[in-house]
């Protein structure tokens, strides 16, 4: 089970657009890629468990996820970022939103 698991979750994780694959960037970034297939088989575990205790159909979160869910914190870091490579931010907000 371990094996299908692992293969499960590196067949997601190379996806576009899910939250699975999201979820693998993020972890592979800190964790590195074997560390984060592991967390990812154990992810899809946990997945497969709440579908058969709930009955609900899965619906993926997106890709945009994490951006989503801490929009202003991703807007400070990224001006933050933009600004110690010697550039001045203005944001003028439009009417498209995350």
């Amino acid at each position: 089970m371990r094996r299908a698991l692992r293969e499960a979750a590196g067949a997601a994780a190379h996806t576009k657009s899910t939250y699975v694959a999201a979820r693998y960037r993020r972890l592979a970034a800190r964790r590195g890629a074997k560390r984060a297939i592991i967390a990812m088989a154990h992810n899809l575990l946990l997945i497969a468990y709440y579908l058969l205790k709930t009955g609900h159909p899965y619906q993926d979160l997106g890709a945009d996820y994490f951006d989503r869910i801490n929009a202003e914190g991703l807007k400070r870091y990224l001006v933050r970022r933009l600004e110690r490579m010697g550039n001045q931010v203005l944001l003028v907000p439009t009417s498209l939103t995350i």
